[in-house]
């Protein structure tokens, strides 16, 4: 087990990468009201961004884990920042040519990329440390990556709409549409060199290696056998597509009710997340378990969902109550709820992994595969929360779905994660 000496080098770095995660992750909230102008898109479409960008996860998990097997954790995730390079290098071409299959693509690359990093280095942060304060240490990097998230729709926002004086809406001029796609080159290109340099510097910073890499897995054992694991991926299933949902359609959402700057609207999701790991940070396991978190955030969940179907679109009492002396109170009711999904959400992926790693030794990188996989939810049910929100006449009916999802976790906090098979 390393000291906190030797832990703080890989501490360091692994924060780098979850800023870079938090950053191309959340772009894709301010991207979908922004490709769906200059693409011409309905809501349906738009949302096609986060089952580009997330069911590469799914696609590229197993794969990716047999990378890992041959490269080591560490050369992996030079390499999939290296994958991620390349993937914000095809939003060139896409915005020369305002053509949405390239934005697609681009998005699926950097979702590759995006899995052969995750599944590598969220071993290193439940294993760098204690096993009960996994979720604390998960909560740091969760502070650095919403922090992230807080700051990518925001300066999106104020990069690519600096020149235009008045707001950019489906109506706007084709000329208007081309500047617009234009202004994305030199983003991403800028985005791509970090990456390709951040490659090369994990490439040679002394990480160790994590003590199970050379082992073998026990005869006849797989990841198959474990079922607090294959419920924890289920369970991150639903987590990463209610995640998504509240961070990446809070601005399609906000449009349709006629909010100005849309594309920034994340932000308020990111912060109520930011808020949510400082809670982690500060309890876990201090003062609470990682199950209890688990527990109470997916309670907060169902009472936050109840919240957007039955509150006021018109009313902004509970944006006043919250930040009202700021002088921010800007959000509707139900906005407003969507927004503090992110406070729900904030500490599930942080409790769920080391609750689902637990016991695996070898299997790790198998196991983080699998978890990994379960972010496919962030591909799928968004889209079918804008099936659903089509069919009910608003956008907002499609966040019923947080009743299921958020049920589940409860179930997954309460006893999935303690179920094993029996070896008798």
């Amino acid at each position: 087990m390393p000291d906190k000496t030797s832990a703080l080098l890989p501490m360091s770095i692994l924060g780098l990468l979850f800023f870079i995660f938090g950053f191309v992750t959340w772009l894709n909230g301010s991207l979908i009201p922004f490709l769906k102008i200059i693409c011409d898109l309905t809501a349906f479409e738009a949302l096609l961004v986060t089952f580009a960008f997330y069911i590469a996860y799914t696609v590229m998990a197993l794969p990716m884990a047999t990378v890992l097997r041959y490269t080591g954790y560490k050369q992996g995730m030079a390499l999939g920042l290296g994958i991620m390079a390349a993937g914000a290098l095809l939003f060139i071409p896409a915005a020369q040519s305002a053509d949405y299959r390239l934005f697609l693509g681009g998005l699926f690359t950097l979702g590759a990329g995006l899995t052969l990093l995750q599944t590598a280095s969220n071993p290193y942060i439940v294993h760098i440390g204690p096993h009960e304060s996994a979720a604390a240490r998960i909560s740091i990097m969760g502070l650095i990556n919403k922090g992230a998230g807080v700051l990518a729709p925001l300066l999106f926002t104020a990069l690519i709409f600096a020149d235009f004086t008045a707001p950019v809406s489906a109506d706007a001029t084709p000329e208007m549409k081309a500047a617009l796609a234009q202004k994305l080159v030199s983003p991403y290109l800028s985005m791509a060199s970090a990456l390709a340099l951040l490659a090369v510097f994990v490439r040679l910073a002394p990480l160790p290696k994590l003590p199970f890499e050379a082992v073998p897995a026990a005869p006849g054992d797989s990841v198959w056998r474990h079922p607090h694991l294959l419920l924890g991926a289920v369970t991150l299933f639903f987590y990463v597509g209610i995640e998504v949902i509240a961070g990446d359609t809070i601005g399609l959402y906000g449009q349709s009710l006629g909010i100005e700057n849309a594309t920034a609207l994340t932000a308020y999701t990111m912060v109520f997340m930011v808020a949510g790991y400082l809670i982690g940070v500060t309890t876990i396991p201090r003062f609470i378990s990682q199950e209890k978190a688990l527990r109470y955030t997916a309670l907060a969940g169902l009472v936050f969902t109840a919240g957007i179907l039955w509150s006021s679109e018109q009313s902004h009492t509970v944006a006043s109550i919250l930040w009202g002396w700021s002088g921010i109170a800007t959000l509707p009711d139900s906005l407003t709820f969507v927004a503090l999904l992110g406070l729900a959400n904030a500490l599930v992926w942080p409790a769920v992994w080391p609750l689902a790693l637990k016991d695996l030794g070898p299997l790790t990188a198998k196991g983080s595969a699998l978890l990994i996989m379960g972010i496919a939810g962030g591909a799928l049910l968004p889209l079918l929360f804008g099936q659903i929100g089509e069919m009910g006449g608003t956008l907002r009916h499609g966040y019923a779905l947080g009743f299921v999802c958020y049920a589940f976790i409860f179930y997954y906090a309460l006893t999935g994660h303690s179920i094993r098979r029996n070896h008798a």
